[in-house]
């Protein structure tokens, strides 16, 4: 029991887990996204509301995300998302260092990638480590855990709703 505790968590460990989130079905049209950033100490810093336009062609995925926090804010991040193996695919963004994997099966998917974010008057490489539940054909929770040398920086909880097909 002890070694099933240490062992790594994959989207294999939810294959059998229903709905089942494939990223062409669920990220295709209009979708709206709201969350929250927490602080190491898991206290909330920031909040945000997001619009996104997902679509595909010949198999690459573009998600145009257009982010709102609570200070007034805006971002904008455009993610390619380019088929590599079976349920595999390279994720690449603008503000994203190098090509993070995003990989799924079941109902979940995991997106690893290094974000590079503004800190004060320079940047900082954070990794972060998405991971997507579809908890209704229409909804997805995502918990994202951002650290730098390993040590947790920070993380996000934010849900993700579809509003077209």
């Amino acid at each position: 029991m002890l070694l099933s505790a240490c062992s790594e968590l994959s989207p294999q460990t939810y294959s059998s887990f229903e709905p089942s989130l494939v990223p062409e079905d669920f990220f295709d049209g209009e979708l709206t996204a709201h969350g929250v950033v927490r602080s190491r100490s898991g206290e909330v810093i920031r909040y945000f509301n997001a619009d996104i336009l997902a679509s595909w062609k010949d198999g690459v995925g573009t998600l145009d995300e257009w982010f709102v926090f609570d200070d007034g804010e805006k971002q904008q991040r455009v993610w390619t998302l380019q088929p590599v193996g079976n349920k595999v695919y390279r994720a690449a963004a603008g503000d994203v260092v190098g090509e993070g994997r995003l990989e799924y099966a079941g109902n979940s998917i995991f997106l690893d990638y290094v974000l590079r974010i503004p800190y004060g008057d320079a940047t900082i490489d954070v990794s972060v480590d998405d991971r997507m539940y579809l908890v209704q054909p229409d909804v997805v929770i995502n918990e994202s855990r951002m650290s730098k040398f390993g040590v947790e920086v920070g993380s996000i909880l934010l849900t993700i709703r579809k509003l077209s097909d």
